[in-house]
């Protein structure tokens, strides 16, 4: 049972999941945490992290560092998207066990599951079938953390648990057109598309100067901002058309999106009150008497997520109602899709004493207000 003064290390503790585990640990007053910027510690480093595990030797760890990214990221940079992440992965949890960690939480993601996974998507349904081609790289790393968590508890004894969230928004979000996701990323698009269609160009050049696009700020000249914008998606409006903002595929995939705090909320509330053991005798109360007497520990991660789903043209048009944009929305059916649909079933996880308050609605508005006043410069 962590305490409040329990030394806790948050692994990734700037990134959209870290932070918000961060400070939710600290709204509900733990006083020992630990944080290490990148330049501080490298976990790709594994003496630096050995070091650091042995130096400090934090009681409970929460594993959200990652390397992550949309669909044209985890498509384009697959060998660092697997590379990286199971090196991270494999450093962090094996340190874990070395020096005593008394529990750990790892962090995944809903892409471990198969591309044609039935729906909602139930813990038991990895490793089932095919996984969606363009993130593949990524959930084979996410899927190694899970057996590795499995794997040591197993034959050590130790306490590590898997969440596996649907796909966050919130505070400190990437924003980054090329290597974000698709909610931030249309929140910024849609954003940038208002301020074209209203020829606010003070507000678009404050927005590149907080944001460079690929290294075009707002003291560039109008041709360079405007032929940047078009190559992703946004075109200004003419006599015979309208200001235009181009989304990727047919926009009928359905995707399901959770509020980062509540993520963390989440998290922080399995780490107080559920153990590893305590799953499995959950699921072995599942099992037939023919499949508890193979004693075979499977799918012990725990999804996390809202059990709601909306459509990539929906989330759109709704997105375009909180900004205010007037202009038309297009989508490039060349593009990929990606996963048809990726509905959660959180039936474990409410089994176990949480569920989600924020709708959609809400958090998009909540965002969009954040990204106005905190456009940041980089990700963190």
């Amino acid at each position: 049972m962590m305490e409040k003064q329990s030394k806790i290390y948050v692994a990734g503790h700037r990134g959209l999941v870290g932070s918000a585990i961060w400070n939710n640990l600290k709204n509900k007053g733990y006083t020992n945490l630990i944080g290490k910027s990148v330049e501080e510690l490298n976990l790709l480093d594994q003496v630096a992290t050995e070091k650091f595990f042995e130096q400090e030797k934090p009681e409970y760890v929460f594993l959200a560092a990652a390397k992550v990214g949309g669909i044209v990221a985890n498509n384009t940079y697959r060998a660092e998207f697997i590379y990286e992440n199971l090196t991270i992965q494999n450093n962090v949890i094996h340190n874990s066990w070395k020096y005593g960690v008394k529990k750990l939480l790892f962090l995944g993601s809903t892409c471990i599951y198969p591309k044609q996974a039935p729906q909602p998507m139930k813990e038991k349904y990895l490793l089932t079938s095919p996984l969606e081609y363009t993130n593949e790289p990524y959930a084979i790393a996410k899927i190694a953390g899970i057996k590795l968590c499995e794997s040591y508890n197993l034959q050590y004894g130790t306490n590590f648990i898997s969440v596996m969230p649907t796909n966050l928004y919130g505070p400190n979000d990437n924003f980054d057109l090329e290597k974000s996701h698709v909610l931030p990323a249309l929140i910024r698009k849609i954003h940038l598309g208002k301020c074209l269609d209203e020829n606010n160009w003070f507000d678009l050049k404050a927005d590149l100067n907080h944001l460079p696009i690929e290294g075009v700020d707002g003291n560039a000249p109008k041709e360079d901002i405007l032929k940047v914008l078009n190559k992703y998606g946004i075109t200004s409006k003419t006599d015979d058309a309208p200001t235009t903002v181009e989304i990727w595929g047919t926009g009928r995939p359905l995707r399901e999106f959770l509020w980062s705090e509540e993520m963390a909320d989440a998290c922080v509330y399995l780490m107080e009150e559920v153990d590893f053991r305590e799953i499995i005798a959950a699921m072995e109360e599942e099992k037939t008497k023919e499949e508890q007497e193979m004693k075979e520990y499977r799918n012990t991660h725990i999804n996390i997520g809202t059990g709601k789903d909306i459509t990539i043209k929906n989330l759109a048009n709704l997105i375009c109602e909180t900004v205010g944009f007037e202009g038309e929305l297009t989508f490039n059916e060349e593009k990929p899709d990606g996963t048809p649909r990726k509905l959660t079933d959180v039936t474990k996880l409410n089994a176990l004493g949480w569920q989600h308050k924020i709708e959609i609605e809400e958090g998009i508005k909540k965002l969009y207000i954040w990204y106005l006043s905190h456009k940041q410069t980089e990700h963190p």
